[in-house]
């Protein structure tokens, strides 16, 4: 079987032909990657805006609740012991739990976000196949 492009047998072309030919199709298909590489980084943006929106209200008003709290616990402590002291040991709890929870929510962004977009693994096999394209790469 041949191949055909067109009605014309590929082995009858010339090979400055080919060449252009080999050129025009690599310019194409790098460009439909880059294409899709910022599609899916818009996608990815996106979703990550809206997700911030969300944290920074919720911290916003995870803070009014903790100022609340924290006047609560002074007082609270402040009638067994004086009020700098009471103010002092809840701002220790504070800065403990603060620590923890930044090092683990640090762990749990770098899991979280993938080295690279998906499209580089495909821009790869692209890369193999020209290099040798009589055999496939993986397509």
């Amino acid at each position: 079987m041949y191949n055909r492009v067109g009605d014309q047998d590929l082995r009858d072309r010339s090979m400055g032909e080919l060449l252009k030919e080999l050129s025009s199709e690599l310019s194409t298909l790098i460009k439909q990657e880059m294409e899709l590489a910022k599609a899916e980084l818009r996608t990815t943006g996106k979703r990550a805006g809206i997700g911030a929106g969300l944290v920074g209200g919720g911290a916003a008003v995870g803070y009014l609740a903790a100022a609340a709290f924290t006047a609560f616990l002074v007082l609270l402590i402040n009638e067994v012991t004086p009020a700098w002291l009471a103010a002092l040991i809840v701002a220790v709890v504070y800065g403990v739990i603060a620590a923890l929870l930044a090092m683990r929510g640090r762990d749990k962004v770098k899991e979280a976000m993938p080295p690279a977009p998906a499209t580089t693994e495909t821009v790869k096999e692209d890369i193999r196949w020209a290099k040798n394209p009589t055999r496939s790469a993986g397509r």
